[in-house]
């Protein structure tokens, strides 16, 4: 957690959606797991998924990551695998998810490199422009993510998209400010 600062005297935290999706993963019964971070700057939030799997109990959970090369603003001209995926369950872990055009990507690599079950998660889901054609014409098997944006109508309607709400964190959020409590256990029993 990091607190940002408005004007003088106005704390703000930070509400990690994390542990939503760690609590939705944890029953999902995956085999020879991996997280993957879909590029350099989300490889520390991969391992905090990474992590969290593992304290909630799932076993030998591996990480890995893509490294991409454009060849130009939005355009992918090579993606490439850090890790080990062959015969494993991976999830794709980011912060959002606008065009998919990383993830879907990632993911069509990842079925490359002998993956089995493709799901990923983020907090926000956008769905910008081709997205939800790129997820439904991918390999991913499932896209989680959280209701802090609310879904249109074409995202409610695809089939790979599954949304978990966001609301009793909020709202644990809220009591326990207005108890004067620290809000630390929200992050880590998944309260």
């Amino acid at each position: 957690r990091s607190k940002v600062f408005f004007g003088p005297r106005v704390p703000v935290d930070n509400l990690e959606a994390q542990v939503i999706g760690l609590e939705y993963f944890k029953h999902k019964q995956l085999e020879n797991p991996v997280v993957i971070s879909p590029d350099a700057g989300g490889v520390y939030r991969a391992r905090k998924f990474q992590e969290g799997l593992i304290m909630r109990g799932v076993d030998d959970v591996g990480i890995a990551m893509m490294i991409k090369q454009r060849s130009g603003p939005n355009r992918i001209a090579q993606m490439d695998l850090v890790g080990q995926v062959k015969g494993s369950d991976v999830i794709i872990v980011d912060d959002m998810i606008d065009t998919a055009g990383t993830l879907t990507e990632a993911a069509k690599e990842l079925r490359r490199q002998g993956a089995k079950r493709i799901y990923a998660f983020a907090v926000h889901g956008l769905f910008n422009g081709p997205a939800i054609r790129r997820i439904e014409e991918s390999p991913l098997m499932e896209v989680v993510i959280t209701d802090s944006i609310s879904p249109n109508e074409q995202t409610r309607s695809c089939s790979k998209i599954t949304q978990l709400t966001i609301a009793d964190m909020i709202a644990g959020a809220i009591a326990r400010i207005h108890r004067k409590q620290s809000l630390q256990p929200l992050f880590e029993n998944g309260e």
